[in-house]
């Protein structure tokens, strides 16, 4: 009886080509095993029917940003109830501009690098890419996040003196936020914070220090790169010209 072989293997032989270019093939999503497209080149055949794509290039998958709408309830870390499970094909938004074909190599080992709180919904930075790591992980307390932060009752002049200085936050001090309101009607004020770093608790933290009462907490921007577009629960490749 003929024992199963690797995909990696099987594929090489038939397109007389190197195991490591088999191997692109299939991370590539080029390869279908009895008509199901599989992109694990360790995936066993025997007799199946292996096709490779018409349309199929030999490249390198390199590594990819993506950017989610994160819904509240998920947490950022990957403990409870993971943001990470939304970077999911079905969940791409069909906004995406990117022109990406979608493979399971740029959803697998993706770092969230923009940690929110559980609570808050808005933008999430995944991503695989070590100068982007570098940046919004190193370099947090550089980077300008955009908060929209709603407030239970009127904002009053004073509490906005306090928001805007620089705050201690666990022992630690922190750069001033610029802080401003946005709309104010039926008992709510919207606060938009134009802050630097992204340490969660910071906002809540300034917020109870002025006796405000958070109702709700969306962030809309990190760095340069908008959430606009995307709807919650949804997801995108970041661009070639976006910079954070």
């Amino acid at each position: 009886m003929t024992e199963p072989v690797r995909l990696a293997k099987r594929l090489a032989e038939m397109l007389a080509c190197s195991r490591r270019e088999a191997e692109q093939y299939i991370e590539g999503g080029w390869v279908r095993v009895d008509g199901n497209v599989v992109e694990t080149p360790q995936f066993k055949v025997l007799d199946q029917k292996v096709e490779l794509d018409a349309q199929a290039k030999l490249a390198p998958i390199n590594p990819v940003t993506l950017l989610l709408h994160k819904p509240a309830g998920y947490d950022f870390s990957g403990e409870g109830k993971s943001a990470s499970q939304l970077l999911q094909p079905v969940n791409r938004a069909t906004a995406d501009r990117s022109g990406m074909r979608v493979v399971k190599r740029h959803l697998l080992h993706q770092l969230c690098v923009t940690p929110l709180e559980p609570a808050a919904t808005g933008l999430l930075v995944f991503t695989q890419d070590y100068p982007i790591r570098r940046k919004l992980l190193e370099e947090a307390a550089l980077v300008e996040n955009e908060v929209m932060v709603e407030v239970k009752g009127d904002v009053a002049p004073v509490h906005l003196q306090g928001l805007n200085r620089a705050p201690v936050i666990d022992g630690r001090a922190m750069l001033p936020a610029k802080v401003s309101v946005n709309s104010q009607s039926g008992g709510v004020t919207v606060l938009r914070f134009a802050i630097k770093g992204s340490l969660p608790g910071q906002i809540a933290q300034m917020c109870d220090k002025a006796g405000l009462t958070i109702l709700s907490m969306k962030r809309i921007r990190v760095g340069r790169v908008p959430l606009a577009g995307l709807a919650s629960g949804q997801w995108r490749y970041l661009l070639p010209h976006e910079r954070f």
